[in-house]
C-alpha cells in the first residue's frame, strides 16, 4: 500500500554539506520564533515572479497535469462565503504526482510563498480548502481507482483519499461489508473526513470516523510519501487523523469494515423538556444494548411537524398525533435507528419495544419507519436534490459546530435555545451527546475534558439578498451570540471544523496541546506549506 518515500536532500560534496550546516545553524533560533509565535503576521516578502513559478511547475514530469486557466471551482465550497483563486490546479493520476509537486515547492524553499490545499468534494465552510495564488491539488482525480475489499477477523477496504464515502458504501455492501462510522451526509471525501474526526449518530458507539482507521498513506510537506498506522510511524498518523490537513495529505487509508446490515428501522420521538430529553440520551448512549444510531434536533417555531413526517413516517397511534399540536413550542426530536435483517425482524421490534420502554418521550409523537441500509445513510443526499432543484443548495453555508461538556449542556440549552435563537427556519440544529473513551486522545482532534459532550449543529442555510432572518448577517450574529455566550459563561466548549482568525484563539482552541500541534508542524510541514486555508500557520519568508 504505497511507494517508498521520495528522497528530497542530495549530498553533492562535504563542503556543500557544511555550508548548508552553517547556515541552518545560523537561522534556526529566528527560524521557528518566528514559525511558533507569529503565524498570522503577514510578512514583506520577496516576490517572485508567477510566470517563472508557472514555468517551473509544469517543467514536473507528471502522469497527471496542472491547470492555470479555469481555477474559478477550486475557489469556491460549500460554505460559499470565502474565494481565494489559485494560481494552478493540479489534476493527479498517481500520489507520486502529488509528492513530486509538494517536494519541488518544498525545495524551491523560503524563496516562494507558494502553498499547497488538497480539495476533495469542496465541502469546507470557510475556505479552508483553498490556497490563494498557490496549488490546489484536485483529490477527486485519484477518486474511482481501485478499492481493495479484504475479510477476515478484521476486514477493511483501502480506498484513495479522494474517495467519497457514498462510493465505499456501495462496494462494500457488495461484498456484505459496510464501514462503522459515518458522517450524514456520504459524499465527502476520505480525506476531508479523517482531517477532522467525522461524526454522525454511530460515534457514541464506534467512535468517530478517526477512530476507524488502520492505515494511512500521507505525502507530507516534504513531499515524502509515507505510510504509518498505530505500530509504523505512529505519531505522523495520530498526527494527521484529526488534524487539519496540517502535516500531510491523506492519499490512501484502510478502513475498518463490519457485517452490514439490509434494513434500518428508522424512529422520531418529540420532548418539550430538554432536561428530560437530554437525559434519555444519556442513557441511551451509555447503555449496553441500545440503538445503532442516535442523534436529536431542536424545532423552534416549527408549526405542523408531525404532518411533515407523514409522507415517510407513520406514527404509532394516528388518532394520537393528529390531535398533537406544535405551533410555538420549542421541541426536542430525538432520532433513532436500528439495524436488521429481514429474518431478524421479529427480534428487533421486541428489542425496540424494550428500548422505547425506558424513554419519556411524548406518546402521540411516535413515528418509525422501515428502510433499507442504504436509504438511511444516504438520507440527506434526497434534501440535497430538492435544494438543488430549487436554487437552494449552492448559497451561504454559516455554520456552527460546537461541542459542549455535559456538565454545561443545560445552561448552554438555556441561553441559546431560550433567548438567542429565536426559530430554526434556517436549518437543521442538531444536538446529541458523545463519548470521549470513543476518541483517540493521540489524535489532533480536539474535545472537551469530560467523558460526555455534545455536538451542537447549527447548519443554517442563508439567502444572499434577504436582509432578514434568513440573511446571512443575521445569521453571522447570532453565531456570534453564541460564541461570546459560551466564551463569557466558560462552558468549556471546542469548536469542531475548528475557525479561528488569532493565534490567540488557536491557542485556547488547543489548549496544553498547542505546544505538540506546533512540534508536529515543524517536523511534517517545517515551511508551512499545507493547508493554508485553515489559517492556524503562515508559511515562512524571508523578511526584505
Amino acid at each position: 500500500m504505497g511507494s517508498p518515500p521520495i528522497s528530497f536532500i542530495r549530498q553533492n560534496n562535504i563542503v556543500l554539506l557544511r555550508c548548508f550546516m552553517v547556515l541552518f545553524l545560523s537561522c534556526i533560533t529566528a527560524r521557528f520564533n518566528l514559525f511558533s509565535n507569529l503565524p498570522f503576521i503577514t510578512l514583506t516578502a520577496s516576490h517572485s515572479d508567477p510566470s517563472d513559478i508557472s514555468s517551473s511547475l509544469k517543467s514536473l514530469s507528471l502522469d497527471g497535469h496542472f491547470s492555470f486557466d479555469d481555477i474559478h471551482k477550486a475557489a469556491r465550497d460549500f460554505g460559499n462565503r470565502y474565494q481565494f483563486f489559485p494560481m494552478a490546479i493540479l489534476h493527479p493520476k498517481s500520489v507520486l504526482d502529488i509528492a513530486a509537486t509538494i517536494n519541488h515547492i518544498y525545495r524551491m524553499g523560503r524563496r516562494s510563498e507558494l502553498t499547497v490545499a488538497a480539495r476533495g468534494h469542496g465541502h469546507s465552510l470557510q475556505g479552508q480548502a483553498q490556497a490563494h495564488q498557490g496549488v490546489v491539488v484536485n483529490m477527486e482525480s485519484l477518486r474511482g481507482l481501485e478499492m481493495q475489499i479484504h475479510a477476515g477477523k478484521r476486514p477493511y477496504v483501502d480506498v484513495y483519499g479522494g474517495e467519497l464515502w457514498i462510493n465505499i458504501l456501495h462496494e462494500s455492501l457488495k461484498h456484505g461489508f459496510s464501514p462503522k462510522s459515518w458522517t450524514d451526509y456520504l459524499h465527502l471525501t476520505v480525506g476531508g473526513t479523517l482531517s477532522n474526526a467525522g461524526i454522525s449518530g454511530q460515534a457514541f458507539r464506534h467512535g468517530p470516523q478517526i477512530s476507524n482507521v488502520y492505515q494511512l498513506e500521507v505525502v507530507t510537506g516534504k513531499g515524502e510519501v509515507v505510510n504509518c498506522s498505530k505500530k509504523q510511524n505512529a505519531d505522523l498518523f495520530y498526527s494527521v487523523l484529526g488534524g487539519l490537513g496540517q502535516f500531510g495529505i491523506i492519499t490512501r487509508a484502510r478502513i475498518a469494515l463490519e457485517p452490514a446490515p439490509k434494513m434500518v428501522k428508522w424512529i422520531k420521538v418529540l420532548y418539550s423538556d430538554f432536561s428530560i430529553f437530554a437525559s434519555d440520551q444519556e442513557h441511551l448512549i451509555t447503555t449496553e444494548k441500545t440503538f445503532d444510531y442516535i442523534e436529536g434536533f431542536v424545532l423552534i417555531n416549527r408549526t405542523g411537524i408531525l404532518n411533515n413526517w407523514r409522507s415517510s413516517f407513520n406514527p404509532k397511534d394516528s388518532l394520537q398525533a393528529s390531535q398533537f399540536n406544535s405551533e410555538g413550542r420549542t421541541l426536542y426530536c430525538l432520532e433513532m435507528a436500528k439495524n436488521f435483517n429481514p429474518d431478524e425482524t421479529d427480534l428487533m421490534n421486541q428489542e425496540i419495544e424494550s428500548f422505547l420502554s425506558q424513554l419519556s418521550y411524548i406518546p402521540s409523537t411516535l413515528f418509525q419507519s422501515e428502510v433499507s441500509y442504504t436509504e438511511f445513510l444516504d438520507r440527506v443526499h434526497l434534501s440535497e436534490i430538492k435544494l438543488r432543484s430549487k436554487g437552494l443548495w449552492e448559497v451561504p453555508h454559516p455554520w456552527l459546530n460546537l461541542l459542549i461538556p455535559k456538565s454545561r449542556i443545560h445552561d448552554f440549552a438555556e441561553e441559546v435555545f431560550g433567548n438567542i435563537l429565536t426559530d430554526t427556519s434556517n436549518g437543521p440544529v442538531l444536538i446529541y451527546p458523545l463519548r470521549k473513551s470513543k476518541w483517540n486522545s493521540r489524535t489532533s482532534a480536539v474535545t472537551p475534558g469530560e467523558e460526555i459532550f455534545y455536538l451542537v449543529a447549527f447548519l443554517s442555510s442563508a439567502l444572499p439578498s434577504s436582509t432578514g432572518t434568513n440573511g446571512l448577517e443575521h445569521i453571522l450574529t447570532q453565531n456570534k451570540r453564541i460564541l461570546d455566550f459560551c466564551r463569557t459563561a466558560r462552558l468549556g466548549m471546542k469548536q469542531y471544523l475548528p475557525h479561528y482568525t488569532t493565534q490567540e484563539e488557536w491557542r485556547a482552541h488547543f489548549g496544553s496541546r498547542w505546544e505538540a500541534f506546533v512540534q508536529r508542524k515543524s517536523t511534517y510541514d517545517p515551511l508551512a506549506i499545507l493547508a493554508p486555508g485553515q489559517r492556524i500557520f503562515q508559511k515562512a519568508v524571508p523578511l526584505s
